[in-house]
């Protein structure tokens, strides 16, 4: 049963698909992953040396448009099998640990149906997109589940707190949706206003202003450059936000900073970046360099878990998937080569400078044929124990989060 409904339907003719009502194209995706654990870690109580991990991904995309008005509505068939989902459910997405099948616990509508969950094994379908749109001379209204990502960090965004990706992800072809509310005016300038209004559930079920957020951006064009400024009201906290990038030569510089009136005061979090492409031995080459402040991060000698449980900003961040670090200052590095048209190779690598411990990776994206790709991804993590990619120190003696190096391969077709 593992793969078989996925398999299924990857099996059915390319006429059967055409043959579906509105239905605009989409994609299946099996992915494997396995990941090291060394004798020392937590996790390796659990799953031994080895987790093998095994996903599929089936994404339907309908959507009609008549005038002015249209609608979209994506479906997705999700399974995932292996070890990783044996690891206690609040450390899946964290300390390098692979995240499971999102799920609407917390979103305004539950479009989520478990079909199957267990310790090895969660196969479960949903809808990720279902919107209605218009689209005026200049105005775009968009109402219902759909992503937005806002700001200028090209790996870590402190201005994107609407289902950012994780700065390791390999696969970053889909945001997470949520139910909300957005509006565009473009102006003659070329300039825009955007407005978000995000409605979620609390824990207890309850649809609650103080888990909802609000988010007005200004969008600006100067001489070379671009700026943008934000006031959001998130979780019941007040962000103020400003970013922009600018021409430097022929590089160009982003940055975006946030301020954010946070439960232990005044909090600031900021990135900026610099991406350069040239042709390098006959080959395109596009560089990024990075540093992200994060100002809801401990500092190295506070790498604790009795500290990390009184860190109620941090703690709820992480809950929530809109961090993914637990320092505060942070280099990244990446470097896209592009070995032939169909081939391109991208090693990356982020380093916590509180600590100096480093994950270095190094992704392959091949087009194998017509809409065929393949991607895959080394990763490993390096660093004394007591670190954030070395391991933090748990409250058991001579046990760590310690997680080891990972290999992960996915095959995607699009029809």
């Amino acid at each position: 049963m593992r793969l078989a409904y996925v398999m299924a339907l990857l099996l059915l003719s390319p006429q059967l698909w055409a043959e579906i009502p509105w239905l605009q194209g989409g994609h299946t995706k099996l992915r494997a992953l396995a990941t090291q654990y060394p004798d020392d870690s937590a996790f390796h109580q659990v799953v031994g040396d080895w987790a093998y991990d095994q996903g599929a991904d089936l994404r339907l995309k309908f959507s009609a448009q008549q005038g002015r008005f249209g609608w979209s509505a994506d479906y997705q068939l999700l399974g995932q099998f292996g070890d990783s989902l044996e690891i206690p459910q609040q450390a899946q997405g964290l300390f390098l640990v692979p995240a499971s099948v999102p799920d609407d616990e917390r979103r305004w509508w539950d479009l989520t149906d478990t079909i199957s969950d267990n310790d090895s094994r969660i196969v479960a379908q949903r809808l990720d997109r279902l919107h209605l749109d218009f689209r005026g001379d200049k105005t775009v209204v968009r109402f219902g589940r759909q992503a937005v990502t806002w700001g200028n960090g090209l790996i870590y965004t402190p201005m994107d707190f609407f289902n950012p990706f994780d700065p390791a992800a390999v696969d970053t072809e889909y945001k997470v949706g949520d139910d909300m509310l957005y509006g565009q005016y473009l102006l003659d300038s070329g300039s825009d206003y955007q407005f978000v209004s995000v409605q979620r559930r609390d824990a207890d079920g309850h649809v609650d202003s103080k888990v909802s957020s609000h988010a007005l951006k200004f969008h600006g064009f100067g001489t070379q450059r671009e700026f943008d400024l934000m006031l959001a009201e998130h979780f019941d906290q007040f962000i103020v936000g400003a970013g922009g990038l600018v021409n430097v030569g022929e590089a160009v510089v982003r940055g975006d900073i946030t301020v954010t009136d946070a439960d232990d005061g005044w909090e600031t979090s900021l990135v900026a970046n610099w991406s350069y492409s040239w042709v390098w031995g006959g080959h395109n080459v596009s560089g990024v360099a990075e540093y992200f402040f994060n100002g809801f991060g401990l500092r190295e000698s506070d790498y604790t878990q009795e500290k990390i449980r009184q860190d109620k900003d941090l703690l709820e961040r992480l809950a929530r998937g809109e961090l993914f670090t637990l320092g505060r200052h942070y280099v990244a590095g990446s470097l896209l080569v592009e070995l032939t048209p169909l081939v391109n190779l991208t090693p990356n690598i982020f380093v916590n400078m509180g600590d100096g411990s480093v994950l270095t990776q190094l992704v392959l994206q091949w087009d194998v044929a017509q809409n065929w790709q393949l991607l895959g991804s080394l990763a490993v993590p390096l660093g004394p124990s007591g670190t954030e990619y070395g391991g933090l120190e748990t409250e058991v003696d001579d046990l760590t989060l310690e997680v080891g190096p990972s290999i992960f391969a996915q095959l995607a077709w699009y029809f």
